[in-house]
């Protein structure tokens, strides 16, 4: 947001719209106090609107904030010229070019300021100097870019020649006087206003008096009288012409603002023809508002006329970034593009610049809905990319050469194979299968358990499924729920010898715990890790189950009747089997 903010004041900056720049940089620098270019931008606005106290203010908490930045000191002198304390200007320059030797800006800021510091030494122009030499100072271009009448004349590379050779030099002055750009740029240093003539006439020339101020010829007073009374009757002239403009541009946006009214009760109705006939008119009438280019392109989106919608959309961004619209309508149409593409998108790569376009629309504002859209089309390209990959042939040969390297006991090369079978044909059990042996084989034990239970899932009758599961679930020493896995794979194919097997070595290890025949070391890490199991956790934090357990050891009358509940001795045993209660 302090980015969004600072952009902000440069763009105004830049425009010489400063006291907007002032604004724009305070809200900056309210989200990001400790940023020393904020304070350093705010200076220089202040100076440009000759509030040099303010300016002051600014580069002083530069320089403390950045004590190590050559810019700081410039701000810093820059504000010292404009108070007129030349000689704190030129301990600023001289600090900030002892930090970096080689600033050009800090160089000619301290010549400057040298150069006023000589100037205000002298109480009166003596003989032979012109007696204008002051408005030609170093504040002069602040001057000049702050007032209205002479900001333009700056971007003509003529008259800043003339001006610099006018600074060089005051006495230069006589040899530029007829130029009107000249003059109307000493009346604004000088705080006076000339009178304008014609380009025949004869230009009246400050000249210097017995003592050496300024003195003017000018007209008789009926003369000046005259002009003044000319000047009011233009001025409200001017006046009512920029009130009727501002009348009638009032009344084309209130009409453009009908048409979109009208258009959108023709999109609710689906009269798409009647909507974009409104939506068209009001873009004719009033083109700063991209709502109406978003609003025809919403239009065409539902018509399927998606390379339309894309045009308004990308007309609606190159005119919202022109006119600095609102950063949530630049988001939309780039949403409503990202949608078009997707909609025209036939293959996974059409899907890229879909993509892009939405991740550019979070950008500029992050929307749960265009979020939504961003991660639609990006499982749609996945999705679309494995099935442009899908090739069952190739996916048995992969398979097959796994199985090669898996008997010679290369189990990271037969993982690789059984990865590429499985990219080829997702939806091949045994590629799974085969895959989660490896991992079983290379300790990888949760890898191998998503695995097999991938391979189940494929096809629940794949009695290979749950020798894998179960085994891996029983090298994590997780007893009871391998014997449940076993179990279920018995039930679709009940004469299978490895689940059969793998039942008695479950059983085996249950009724180890049962009889209390662990060692103290297996007992607690049994308990441990029964103690991270979810249902034996439940099952200790149940009040039922905490009284029945208490039964047990205080109550045995109590005790005979929880053994008859099903449900209860069901919980105990998984705590006899997870080591937590031992019968002894």
């Amino acid at each position: 947001m302090a980015d969004e903010s600072k952009a902000k004041g440069n763009a105004s900056f830049s425009a010489g719209n400063f006291t907007d720049a002032i604004r724009h940089f305070t809200d900056a620098i309210n989200l990001a106090p400790t940023n020393h270019v904020l304070y350093s931008n705010r200076s220089a606005a202040y100076a440009s609107l000759n509030r040099f106290s303010e300016a002051l203010s600014d580069a002083e908490k530069t320089v403390e904030l950045k004590a190590d930045w050559g810019k700081g000191y410039s701000r810093l002198g820059a504000a010292h010229i404009g108070l007129q304390s030349y000689n704190d200007a030129i301990s600023a320059y001289r600090k900030g070019l002892e930090i970096d030797p080689n600033n050009e800006a800090l160089k000619s800021g301290l010549a400057d300021a040298e150069a006023a510091l000589t100037r205000s030494s002298r109480a009166r122009p003596g003989p032979g100097l012109n007696p204008f030499g002051e408005a030609f100072g170093p504040e002069m271009w602040v001057k000049l870019s702050s007032d209205p009448s002479t900001r333009e004349f700056l971007q003509q590379p003529d008259f800043v020649k003339m001006m610099q050779d006018i600074q060089k030099n005051p006495n230069n002055l006589n040899l530029y006087l007829k130029d009107q750009r000249v003059m109307q740029s000493l009346g604004a240093l000088l705080n006076l206003k000339f009178q304008s003539r014609g380009p025949e006439e004869d230009v009246e020339v400050p000249s210097a008096s017995d003592d050496g101020s300024p003195e003017w010829k000018s007209n008789s007073e009926a003369a000046e009288a005259e002009a003044m009374k000319e000047d009011r009757r233009q001025k409200k002239e001017a006046e009512a012409v920029t009130i009727a403009e501002e009348k009638e541009k009032k009344g084309v946006k209130e009409q453009a603002q009908k048409e979109k009214e009208a258009g959108n009760a023709a999109y609710k109705k689906k009269d798409f023809e009647t909507a974009i006939l409104h939506y068209t008119k009001a873009i004719e009438l009033d083109d700063a508002d991209i709502s109406f280019l978003t609003n025809r392109a919403a239009v065409y989106l539902e018509m399927g006329k998606y390379e339309d919608c894309i045009k308004d959309c990308e007309k609606a961004v190159e005119r919202g970034r022109e006119l600095r619209s609102d950063y949530k309508m630049l988001a939309r149409a780039l949403t409503r593009k990202g949608t078009a593409l997707a909609k025209m998108a036939k293959c996974s790569k059409d899907y890229d610049p879909a993509i892009e376009t939405f991740q550019k629309a979070l950008t500029e504002h992050r929307n749960p809905d265009t979020l939504k859209k961003l991660n639609d089309a990006e499982k749609a390209k996945k999705e679309l990319e494995q099935q442009e990959y899908f090739d069952p042939k190739i996916a048995d040969e992969e398979r097959e050469k796994g199985n090669q390297y898996f008997k010679e006991q290369k189990y990271p090369e037969a993982i690789k194979h059984y990865s590429e079978a499985i990219r080829r044909n997702p939806n091949d059990p045994k590629a799974y299968s085969n895959r989660a042996a490896c991992y079983t084989k290379l300790g990888a034990m949760p890898e191998g358990l998503k695995d097999a239970e991938k391979c189940i899932e494929l096809d629940p009758t794949f009695s290979k499924g749950y020798t894998r599961k179960g085994a891996v679930q029983f090298f994590m020493k997780e007893y009871e729920k391998a014997l449940e896995t076993y179990q279920e794979g018995l039930k679709h194919d009940p004469q299978n010898q490895e689940l059969l097997d793998g039942i008695r070595r479950c059983v085996e290890q249950v009724n180890k715990a049962s009889r209390g025949d662990l060692t103290p070391d297996e007992l607690k890490e049994r308990q441990a890790k029964g103690m991270q199991d979810p249902e034996i956790q439940n099952i200790l934090t149940d009040p039922v189950m905490r009284q029945v357990l208490t039964d047990f050891q205080e109550n045995p009358a109590a005790a005979q009747k929880h053994m008859k509940n099903p449900g209860v001795m069901d919980k105990i045993q998984k705590l006899v089997n997870a080591g937590i209660v031992q019968v002894k």
